[in-house]
């Protein structure tokens, strides 16, 4: 079953931006609407590590450097044993 919405009030270079996607993804403002919609309100099961590594990348967020320190001190530690 579907229900009809309407949004008002929607800012023009929202709405811009909106019609750019959705004739990126070959599909109505609506659908597109739609599915950013179902992307963002349904949860995703949980995710590889490849996608979260990828979402990582994607924010910028880096590694500090002494983390590879520990890592190796760590590893060394447990060939010794």
């Amino acid at each position: 079953m579907s229900v009809d919405l309407l949004l008002t009030g929607v800012p023009e270079s929202l709405a811009a931006e909106l019609r750019r996607r959705a004739a990126e993804h070959q599909r109505s403002p609506e659908g597109e609407a739609v599915a950013i919609l179902e992307a963002n309100l349904i949860e995703e099961g949980p995710i590889t590590i490849t996608e979260l590594l990828n979402q990582v990348h994607d924010m910028g967020l880096r590694t500090p450097s002494e983390s590879a320190a520990i890592i190796r001190e760590d590893r060394d530690a447990r060939g010794r044993r």
